[in-house]
């Protein structure tokens, strides 16, 4: 699977946390600020309830444990009063000091006063519990969310990897059968050329040529597959530098000239004579121009034209052979992709433009096909690269 996936996938993933995150806090701080509210007013209610509350204090001592017996005996008023006058003597025998809190209101006194006590106790659980209640809730929900979206982008991921091994699949499929045919050959010509078959001195010469031509094309296919596979790889990068886009165009057609010749097309020339500076890996950028070349050459018509031009970081290659079909046209930058009557008659491999492709995504530019670019061409390729 590609790369770009893989960091899309993450980078996905860091959005998504960050903003459920921020969505979490903002929810417990709207939460906070509304059970601040409400325990002001619950205080303020509780309060009106106890202000009859009488509380005699004796003691005598240093004023700072007499301060902490204060708050151990408030603390100790809670407890139903056998225990309270309990922990109460047991506080002053072990702090060393006199003191007493006698504490009488309607809420603590009575028959009713340890459950009112226990009630208080509740009352107190019940609100740590709902200061609380928001940091569980989101804990609950962000647990939740990123679950939920882990599992997507897991069950995508697989998705990915399954159209991936089915793209695998089909390239290998079809790697085979490339090879295949020209290997059938191979076999059958050496085969009638060992066993003494072939006695003219001319047939001979001629299946030698044709094993010679055969075994090229073989050698050909295994380098453009390489080249695919190594762009694949997560070790491959580009070695960028300035360079003249420009006179790298002209000295890719100027390599295929005789290939040009050879099938009598005449190549008109469109590149301005001024340097197009361009931040470019020169030889991975050659690789996919010479494809568009190639691809030229392989598909344009006998004796037609070719047009190769240059302007605003735009390379385009135009010819005027064989038409597409504009629904091949869709997939046509896809390895292995060529048309029925393309594979059987001009004997490309379809992995020339994928390869094209890929420099020119690498680069950060675009690659397309224009199918109505007119002036007399059937078909154009056009390369944009970053300025």
């Amino acid at each position: 699977m590609g790369n770009n996936n893989r960091s899309g996938a993450k980078r996905s993933l860091r959005w998504f946390l960050i903003k459920r995150f921020l969505l979490i806090m903002f929810f417990i701080y709207i939460s906070e600020e509304a059970i601040g509210f409400f325990y002001e007013k619950l205080t303020l209610e509780t309060a009106d309830i106890l202000s009859s509350l009488q509380i005699s204090i004796s003691g005598g001592g240093n004023p700072i444990s007499f301060a902490l017996q204060t708050l151990l005996y408030s603390l100790a008023t809670l407890l139903p009063s056998t225990v309270s006058g309990y922990v109460q003597g047991s506080i002053s025998k072990w702090m060393g000091d006199s003191l007493r809190i006698a504490v009488t209101s309607p809420l603590f006194t009575g028959r009713w006063g340890v459950a009112l006590r226990i009630m208080v106790i509740m009352v107190v659980l019940v609100m740590l519990f709902i200061s609380l209640l928001p940091w569980m809730l989101g804990a609950f929900y962000y647990y939740y969310a990123v679950t939920k979206k882990v599992n997507e982008l897991m069950e995508e991921e697989k998705a990915q990897q399954l159209a991936y091994d089915q793209q695998r699949n089909l390239l290998l499929s079809d790697i085979a059968h490339d090879i295949k045919t020209p290997l059938t050959t191979l076999c059958g010509y050496s085969k009638a050329l060992s066993d003494g078959v072939v006695k003219e001195e001319g047939k001979r010469q001629e299946y030698l040529e044709a094993i010679y031509h055969k075994s090229m094309r073989m050698n050909e296919l295994i380098t453009l597959l390489f080249e695919y596979v190594k762009m694949d790889s997560s070790g491959f990068e580009l070695h960028r530098e300035e360079g003249d886009l420009g006179e790298l165009v002209r000295e890719c057609t100027a390599a295929l000239y005789t290939d040009f010749e050879e099938r009598e097309i005449s190549l008109v020339i469109d590149i301005a004579e001024e340097p197009m500076p361009c931040l470019m890996d020169k030889v991975q950028m050659a690789r996919a121009i010479t494809n568009l070349l190639i691809n030229a050459i392989r598909y344009g018509k006998k004796g037609g034209r070719v047009l190769v031009r240059l302007e605003d970081f735009c390379v385009t290659v135009a010819d005027d052979g064989m038409e597409i079909d504009r629904a091949f046209a869709a997939h046509i930058f896809e390895p292995f992709s060529r048309a029925d009557s393309a594979r059987s008659t001009n004997g490309g491999s379809g992995l020339g433009l994928s390869i094209a492709y890929k420099i020119v995504q690498m680069h950060g530019g675009e690659l397309c096909v224009k199918l109505d670019y007119g002036q007399g061409y059937t078909k154009a390729f056009q390369l944009w690269m970053p300025s």
